[in-house]
């Protein structure tokens, strides 16, 4: 065998043991002719010692080493010997008390020289990326990958002990309109035809509601063709649960079950639990935001009332017509620069609006060209709502409530980003559910209505009504729910339809005719008339959870083999050409052409 231990397995105990370890050459130390060489493996590493009149061959052999050889080396165990009266012990690694006296040195394979450190971070992410087996060695890179898995186990074995069970869904299905752009994928036996990757197991996992399963889960693989960010890639796994005869109530407590283990095997914490809650409107109204990062204030406060017979007409003749007034203080930031200014004006254009007006609060002063137009009263309401002290930035939104909401959600975070406000703060786990979501909303460009969410959401029981009258129809809620940790969305779900005639009414009210209904539809349609019983779930992303669970701040750090943020894999160099013969056995042709 290759080796008897791994290397962060020695201790003093094994004192006078003749053991075998295997791995990479991590650092190599020359001490007047006395070699120290640290062995490294996925566990760990341990210092070896070659001198020559243990082996003078091994001591010869270990002169030629480089970093990232990969030795074999035996050895006799001993305690790290004091030096002078001082002791050699390193305490920053668990092999630290012991070294191996190594009597045999094998070569197994050498290492060029490498084309960056392993021990240093490197911010050349397209390097990182070209040469990730390297990227890989580093002990964060290895530690992020341990982590998923042992957070991927927790959620098994949560869910196994939930009763659900793990069922693989097709990969190659079907291309329908709703949600991102899909991954097409020719079919040879079927020419002129396409198969699509899934953007989500939806449609199966309902079919398997149908089928009397009752309760499945699976670690799937999701695709979607669009552009990708930190947090997205072409490729990505999200954890997809459905359950018959279930609630709301049902589903908050077990996915708050599942998060609880998943944090508690990677980070070492409980999550306490039930997680707080709050409405979509209420999201929106006080943070801007569906996903809010709670762990600041600088929460939104609407001012409509205080200005409604302003002087200041952009103000008053934006809530004439049904819009807001609405504001957010950036406590102690009248300190902004020009240039901080500039981009913020730049956010806020960029969520909606036509300008940003702010007041800065300095010496004793209230500096802004719009100031002059507010009466006592007015300045006196703006301070009490808003708390506004000497060194305050005053940023406000004026537009209809939606754009308002965008506007002002967009500067929240911007200004937390400016002020460093949750420095610091990346062990605070702020866990919360947002409710009702809105189950419609109109495209003004397409001059249709969309799902929120997706056209299998079932709307709350209530609201039912409101789907006889189109005017009414952005205030129809959905039965959906996200789990948000610290401004990111872990997941999100709600309770779907199972009534084939509720599901072709709403399929007509997203514009889907009869015929494409059946085109698109039909087997889920058909499928509902055959007692399909009441069902829900939910799908978390496992990506983005290990992310936040390792404190990294892109998803691209905890996947083996990410795409960069142009859809290339560097290190293999996909997406490429293929043989043209393969082309024509799929009846395929690019009409690409390259730029001249």
């Amino acid at each position: 065998m290759y080796r008897t231990h791994h290397c962060n397995e020695l201790r003093p105990a094994h004192a006078g043991e003749t053991v075998t370890l295997v791995g990479w050459v991590n650092t190599k130390r020359d001490h007047h002719g006395v070699i120290f060489i640290d062995i490294r493996d996925r566990e760990g590493v341990t210092q070896c010692v070659f001198r020559p009149e243990e082996n003078a061959a091994a001591a010869e052999l270990s002169h030629t080493l480089r970093q990232e050889d990969v030795i074999q080396v035996t050895g006799k165990v001993g305690a790290r010997p004091e030096i002078e009266g001082k002791s050699t012990v390193n305490a920053a690694i668990d092999t630290g008390e012991i070294e191996l006296v190594a009597t045999e040195l094998n070569v197994l394979n050498r290492a060029d020289v490498l084309p960056f450190q392993l021990d240093k971070e490197l911010s050349n992410e397209d390097l990182r990326m070209k040469h990730r087996y390297l990227d890989l060695r580093r002990p964060r890179m290895s530690r992020n990958l341990r982590q998923r898995h042992a957070i991927a186990k927790a959620i098994r074995d949560r869910l196994d002990a939930a009763g659900y069970i793990e069922i693989e869904t097709p990969i190659l299905s079907k291309s329908t309109p709703e949600g991102a752009r899909d991954f097409l994928v020719p079919s040879r036996l079927s020419p002129g035809k396409f198969y699509a990757l899934p953007q989500a197991p939806q449609q199966y996992k309902q079919m398997m509601m149908v089928a009397g399963l009752e309760k499945y889960f699976q670690i799937a693989r999701c695709f979607r063709d669009e552009d990708l960010r930190a947090d997205r890639q072409p490729e990505f796994t999200q954890v997809d649960i459905e359950a018959s005869f279930i609630t709301e109530e049902d589903i908050f407590a077990l996915i708050e079950d599942v998060l609880a283990a998943a944090f508690r095997v990677s980070r070492g914490v409980e999550v306490p639990t039930p997680f707080p809650r709050i409405t979509y409107q209420e999201a929106m109204d006080r943070y801007g935001s569906d996903k809010p990062d709670r762990r600041f204030g600088t929460e939104i406060i609407d001012l409509s009332d205080v200005f409604a017979a302003s002087a200041f007409k952009v103000f008053a003749s934006t809530i004439e017509k049904g819009g807001k007034v609405r504001a957010i203080n950036a406590k102690g930031f009248a300190t902004v620069t020009t240039g901080q200014v500039k981009r913020l004006e730049e956010v806020a254009k960029e969520a909606g609006a036509g300008g940003l007006a702010y007041i800065k609060v300095e010496g004793g002063e209230w500096k802004s060209p719009i100031v002059k137009f507010f009466t006592d009263d007015e300045k006196a309401a703006l301070t009490q709502r808003l708390g506004i002290e000497e060194g305050d930035l005053v940023l406000f939104g004026c537009d209809q409530w939606a754009v308002c909401s965008e506007v002002l959600g967009r500067l929240r975070l911007e200004v937390s980003s400016m002020c460093g406000l949750t420095n610091g703060m990346d062990d605070v786990l702020d866990f919360l559910w947002v409710t009702d979501f809105p189950l419609l909303a109109y495209d003004a460009e397409e001059s249709k209505w969309n799902a929120v969410h997706h056209p299998f959401t079932r709307p709350h029981t209530a609201d039912l009504p409101l789907l006889d009258d189109e005017s009414q129809w952005d205030k129809i809620r959905a039965v959906a729910y996200d789990v948000v940790l610290n401004g990111y969305e872990l997941g999100g779900g709600s309770l779907r339809i199972h009534e084939s005639d509720l599901q072709a009414r709403l399929f007509s009210v997203l514009g889907v005719s009869e015929e494409d209904q059946a085109t698109m539809f039909g087997h889920i349609l058909t499928a509902f008339k055959f007692g399909a019983p009441p069902h829900g779930g939910i799908a978390l992303g496992l990506d983005r959870l290990v992310m936040l669970a390792c404190r990294e701040d892109s998803i691209r750090e905890v996947i083996a083999f990410p795409k960069n943020n142009k859809g290339i894999d560097l290190m293999s160099a996909s997406p490429a050409e293929v043989d043209f013969k393969q082309l024509r056995e799929l009846y395929v042709k690019s009409t690409f052409g390259e730029k001249k």
